[in-house]
């Protein structure tokens, strides 16, 4: 699944720089994740960073309308860092 910032999102800065799939931006008013770009960290990872980093409880949360499985993000995470080497 990919991940969701909430309105709870204080623009703190924290999130984006850890994101190792460059899938977090400033949006109108709070950061947005890229739900293309999201792997939930897998590939890289053992849980998100930008989850681990952010200093709200429960501001980045699973995108309800973004459901994937772990090979379906481990497919995400190949195309987007493996794909040349392939």
């Amino acid at each position: 699944m990919a991940l969701l910032i909430t309105r709870k999102c204080i623009n703190c800065d924290m999130c984006e720089p850890e994101c190792p799939n460059q899938a977090i931006s400033m949006g109108d008013e709070i950061y947005q994740i890229d739900a293309n770009r999201c792997t939930e960290c897998v590939g890289h990872y053992e849980t998100p960073t930008c989850q681990q980093v952010c200093p709200i409880d429960n501001t980045i949360i699973t995108d309800p309308q973004h459901v994937e499985n772990q090979e379906q993000l481990w497919d995400k995470f190949v195309v987007l860092h493996l794909a040349d080497s392939l």
